[in-house]
């Protein structure tokens, strides 16, 4: 199960990131993951202050989005990073790391979160690539919109052709473990938000009691 958001970032927050870009350093992307050969990119070096004033901008989005809370119930969040593909660069089919060492504690990689910078008519190829059983999702957002995915998904970028791809890349570490339960739980939010105001009010108390107990039973 993935989620897609429309107009995550604003037009003016995308503007920013778009005038950050030219002047952050970057440096090798196998640098995060030294064992994964399939990945060619480059990233924002961490240290730079204008790559982590991109990753603030996207950090700020991911904390007031009412669609991130429902979907991914976060309890931690990586640092974003901003990734740059020129052409010829990709990100071969893999599964995102489980654990993230950033600092004395390591962040467990429950939820994938993709934010589109670059706008999709100025390059070619880069489609975000996941794949769900038997099903290929290609994804190529517009400028501003974002991707979250189960970091347990197989997944990929294919090749850029031509132009720059640029995203934000980050992770989240759950407060629900369990991928069914996080599927569960949003589907239940999702009708509480659709019928909740057309229900009798005992059926929608019901409602109400079954999903913040399950919550409870399910945190970690």
């Amino acid at each position: 199960m993935f989620l897609q958001i429309e107009d995550f970032l604003t037009a003016a927050e995308v503007k920013a990131v778009l005038e950050i870009a030219p002047q952050a350093k970057f440096i090798e992307g196998r640098r995060s993951n030294p064992h994964n050969i399939s990945k060619d990119n480059v990233i924002g070096d961490p240290t730079d202050p204008m790559a982590q004033k991109a990753a603030q901008i996207a950090l700020a989005a991911l904390q007031r989005s009412e669609a991130v809370k429902n979907f991914a119930f976060p309890g931690r969040v990586a640092v974003p990073t901003l990734c740059r593909y020129d052409v010829g660069m990709k990100y071969g089919p893999h599964i995102d790391a489980a654990f993230l060492r950033l600092g004395p504690q390591a962040l467990r990689s429950d939820v994938s979160c993709t934010i589109f910078i670059a706008d999709p008519a100025d390059y070619q190829g880069g489609e975000l690539i996941v794949y769900l059983g038997s099903e290929t999702v290609k994804i190529k957002g517009k400028a501003g919109s974002c991707v979250l995915y189960a970091s347990t998904s197989l997944h990929q970028v294919a090749p850029v052709t031509a132009g720059e791809r640029l995203v934000i890349i980050t992770f989240i570490e759950s407060q629900i473990v369990d991928q069914m339960h996080r599927n569960l739980l949003y589907a239940l939010g999702e009708v509480r938000a659709l019928e909740g105001l057309k229900m009798e009010w005992r059926n929608r108390t019901q409602l109400e009691y079954v999903i913040e107990n399950l919550q409870r039973m399910w945190s970690k």
